[in-house]
């Protein structure tokens, strides 16, 4: 079993805050952020999850070649709950070169180059010479912006499973760190919104009318969102650490392109993985952190899996009705709620439900409320069957 690292720092920026701080409010008003989709032109009958002011944020002069709305938005997390400074300290205790960047992401910058063919003339024109696809497009271009801006020298790669990605980080860098390859982790997921997001999901008819509302029993699809969230984890050398990253479990059950098992066998073997790696029965577990997307598939899927490792009436909650699905940093976002509830010693609504499906088993939280969270498991799971569930502690 590796030993669990200390999660020494964490921040998140989506459509409900910019800032953990933020989000807390936020989850204690039941206040969504999503809004009607009108995003960079493109109407469509759903909502998103926007993070506002990002078209009017620029990088510093020396990265201008990696602007773009994916890195403005990495650049607006680092920027927030001290993130940057805590990394620059954790900098002079390991030396540049032992710090890793591992980042997830789906469609990185892939809006420069939606811009530069929008701006073709015909289809033999060339595009428009600022358009740059290794600072921008370029799945790396995230991972080397955060790592040229935080001054980083270790091991640096991207993760893109879907919307598994930043919740693989974890498990990647947990590997890195127990092997020696470097000493500390900073690990994030930054996934921005861009036309080929909106309308892939609406072609696959996967897209909700209203504010998505996962697990309801009118559910009718999801909500796309914005987010970056960064943590900084290290090997834990005392019993005092306050956070602390348990266990990882991953899986692929490939049974689809697009939709997940039918009896969730993938999300059981994460899920077992996690705790098996964290030395804890699944009675340990005080509060699941849900992937639930909304779309019917999904939710029932993972509704079985979860009764199958826990038992019936497990404490749950899938908060995408607060930020939209933000894809590739869909992880890193609920490991930031998750943090949240073992910080606050709260548990997040599963918001917009209506009325629970009347086939689950699951406890699902109806309002925001105080309760005792020692740890919590949150899920991710992306196309193709990649799954990935973690343990985080107190």
């Amino acid at each position: 079993m590796i030993a669990p690292l200390n999660i020494a720092a964490i921040t998140l920026v989506s459509a409900i805050g910019c800032g953990m701080a933020a989000t807390a409010e936020a989850l204690r008003e039941q206040r969504s952020g999503l809004s009607p989709c009108n995003f960079d032109g493109l109407v469509l009958d759903s909502y998103v999850g926007m993070v506002p002011g990002l078209d009017q944020a620029r990088v510093p002069p020396q990265l201008t070649r990696h602007d773009c709305r994916n890195n403005r938005l990495a650049q607006m997390a680092l920027q927030t709950d001290d993130f940057e400074g805590q990394v620059r300290r954790a900098i002079g205790r390991y030396g540049a070169g032992r710090i890793a960047t591992i980042i997830g992401t789906t469609s990185s910058g892939i809006q420069e180059a939606e811009h530069a063919y929008a701006q073709r003339k015909s289809e033999a024109e060339r595009l428009r010479p600022t358009f740059e696809f290794e600072y921008s497009q370029s799945h790396f271009s995230v991972t080397a912006f955060v790592r040229d801006y935080l001054g980083l020298r270790g091991p640096a790669y991207t993760v893109s499973t879907a919307c598994s990605s930043s919740n693989k980080v974890f498990a990647d860098a947990r590997q890195l760190i127990s092997v020696g390859a470097c000493d500390a982790a900073v690990v994030g997921g930054v996934d921005s919104l861009c036309w080929m997001s909106l309308c892939g999901f609406n072609s696959l008819q996967l897209l909700a009318r209203a504010p998505c509302r996962p697990n309801s029993a009118d559910r009718d699809g999801l909500s796309i969102g914005e987010a970056a969230g960064f943590a900084l984890l290290e090997r834990v050398t005392d019993d005092s650490a306050a956070l602390k990253l348990l266990g990882c479990g991953e899986s692929c059950d490939a049974h689809h392109m697009s939709a997940p098992h039918p009896e969730g066998l993938g999300a059981i073997t994460a899920m077992r993985r996690a705790l098996a790696g964290a030395g804890l029965e699944p009675d340990a577990i005080d509060y699941v952190n849900l992937h639930g997307t909304g779309t019917p598939a999904n939710d029932r899927a993972e509704d079985m899996a979860v009764t199958k490792v826990f038992g019936p009436a497990q404490l749950a909650s899938s908060t995408k009705g607060w930020t939209g699905h933000t894809l590739g940093a869909a992880g890193m976002t609920e490991v930031a709620i998750s943090v949240l509830c073992l910080q606050q010693q709260i548990v997040p609504a599963n918001l917009n439900l209506t009325e629970p499906d009347p086939d689950f088993q699951m406890q699902l939280v109806r309002k925001t409320r105080p309760a005792d969270v020692n740890a919590v498991l949150t899920n991710s799971f992306g196309f193709g069957g990649s799954n990935c569930a973690l343990v985080l502690g107190r």
